[in-house]
This record gives C-alpha cells, sequence and structure tokens, in this order.
C-alpha cells in the first residue's frame, strides 16, 4: 500500500482484530491477521500492543501452551469504547475522502 499508516490507524485495526476473540489472541496472531490488510512487522505491533494496554485498552493474560508461556489480549471495556469511536471517525473520514477522490461535492 502507498498510503502511511498512522498510530491511530493502527490502533483501531489492532483493536479490532483482538475484538474478534471473545478469549482474547496473542502476538503472533495478532501480526498475522493484521497482515491481512497491512504490511506490518512485528517489531511494530508489540509496542502497539504495549501502548493499548497501557491505555486501559487491552488485558493481558498468560497461557502455557505445549510447555511454553503464551501472552494472550483481551480487548476491555474501555477499549470497545474506543474501537467504536475508532469505527465512527473512520466511517466520517472515508466518506469524505471518498467523495474527494470520485469528484463528489464536499461541502458537509
Amino acid at each position: 500500500m502507498i498510503f502511511n499508516t498512522g498510530a491511530a490507524l493502527l490502533d483501531a485495526i489492532v483493536l479490532s482484530v483482538v475484538d474478534q476473540e471473545q478469549e482474547g489472541t496473542y502476538g503472533y496472531k495478532i501480526t498475522q491477521d493484521v497482515r491481512k490488510g497491512l504490511d506490518v512487522s512485528e517489531s511494530t505491533l508489540y509496542p502497539v500492543l504495549r501502548r493499548l494496554q497501557k491505555d486501559g485498552c487491552l488485558e493481558t493474560y498468560d497461557r502455557q501452551i505445549d510447555g511454553r508461556n503464551r501472552r494472550y489480549y483481551r480487548i476491555t471495556s474501555n477499549g470497545k469504547v474506543t474501537l467504536q469511536m475508532y469505527r465512527t471517525e473512520w466511517e466520517k473520514y472515508t466518506d469524505k475522502i471518498n467523495s474527494l477522490l470520485k469528484g463528489g461535492d464536499n461541502n458537509e
């Protein structure tokens, strides 16, 4: 993709991916799911996960898998509110950009 991905958009995408799993999901799977839409590395996503956790949007818990500890991320109620705000803002933003790119009236 030739367009830059800002921090807010990446936060929204990560929250959306984590929200899809009621029991939570782990970092590697989050990376794989985000990569379906964006080309990002794990080294980019882990700071996003830590920031969202610090902001109270995600919580973590650990689970033993094949003798190894795996950290899971689960969206919080605050994270759900934040995700809904991102979705609303995204709709407004894409409507305006689509109008501009398609040559429509953008005087709203």
